[in-house]
């Protein structure tokens, strides 16, 4: 019997979102062979309530893995302490998990690829996260998979043994940054890592995942990642907390099975300048820009309406 992650999948109140991303895992290469914990969070308002027990009554009903588990929380953790909470609890019980949010859609070989890196790299003590997700790059010539310094957080995973590194502390991992750290953080300059650290210290974003990231890269830590994305981002429709509408990270999902993985733990410098290239120019001319600003803005007036 194979020694499969068990799968985090937290949700809110997006019953939609949350009805697509449990369809694209079931239909899964090892998702029957796979348990599955959901967690449900709070409602954060009484607005919040009805979508919230609308998503409740569908994870109800959710069956084709191994086990389904259900927890249910009876205060609002928020997405990052729920998170943080629920990959804590699994990983110190299985060693290794595999976590995906409520809108994500995945290649059939997603839950197949991230096993098979948990058990590859389950000893190198330099990898310490495997992303599903990857930027549309140009680059076609990339190899299926590499090591890069960056964590994605859209379908991830991780071991025991790295996740015991993550920082909370943001005021600790920003007191081990310079000048040149700071810079290669944020790949040169081209994404806003740097930013989003700084802003969770400021109290403008509750991420989790910055704080992963920097834990990582402190510790000098590497990531797996495929060079055609083995998962969908759905969320980006401003429906989600913290998400705006946007559509530069919209990819094609992966429809092969991932067969090659790295034998030498270092960076891969050509994805390096694939990614790079990406990040530089993902956001296209100024006037792109503005009128990208302007959806946001319509997008987030709607919602407040």
């Amino acid at each position: 019997m194979q020694n499969l992650a068990p799968i985090a999948l937290f949700v809110y109140n997006r019953p939609e979102h949350t009805r697509r991303t449990i369809s694209y895992l079931q239909k899964n290469l090892l998702a029957d062979e796979s348990r599955l914990f959901i967690f449900s969070d709070a409602p954060k308002t009484a607005d919040d309530k009805a979508k919230v027990d609308q998503v409740r009554q569908l994870i109800k009903e959710v069956s084709g893995f191994k086990s389904v588990k259900i927890v249910l929380r009876k205060e609002n953790l928020g997405l990052a302490n729920s998170i943080i909470s629920g990959v804590t609890q699994l990983v110190n019980e299985y060693g290794k998990i595999i976590v995906f949010e409520d809108d994500l859609l995945s290649s059939p070989y997603t839950l197949q690829y991230f096993n098979e890196a948990l058990t590859r790299y389950a000893t190198e003590e330099g990898v310490m996260h495997i992303g599903g997700y990857m930027y549309e790059l140009a680059d076609k010539t990339l190899p299926q998979t590499f090591f890069f310094r960056a964590a994605t957080s859209w379908g991830w995973a991780t071991w025991a043994r790295a996740w015991v590194n993550f920082e909370d502390d943001v005021d600790i991992l920003l007191n081990q940054f310079d000048k040149h750290k700071t810079d290669q953080f944020s790949i040169n300059g081209t994404m806003n890592f740097w930013k989003q650290l700084t802003g969770f210290k400021a109290g403008k974003n509750n991420s989790w995942a910055i704080r992963w990231y920097a834990s990582i890269f402190l510790k000098g830590g590497l990531t797996l990642n495929p060079s055609t994305s083995l998962i969908q981002n759905i969320g980006n429709d401003g429906s989600g907390v913290h998400s705006n509408k946007e559509n530069m990270y919209q990819v094609r999902i992966a429809k092969t099975a991932i067969k090659q993985f790295p034998t030498e733990i270092k960076e891969d410098l050509q994805a390096y300048a694939a990614i790079r290239h990406f990040l530089k120019n993902r956001k296209g001319s100024f006037i792109k820009r503005g009128l990208r600003f302007v959806k946001q803005l319509q997008v987030k007036y709607l919602v407040k309406k």
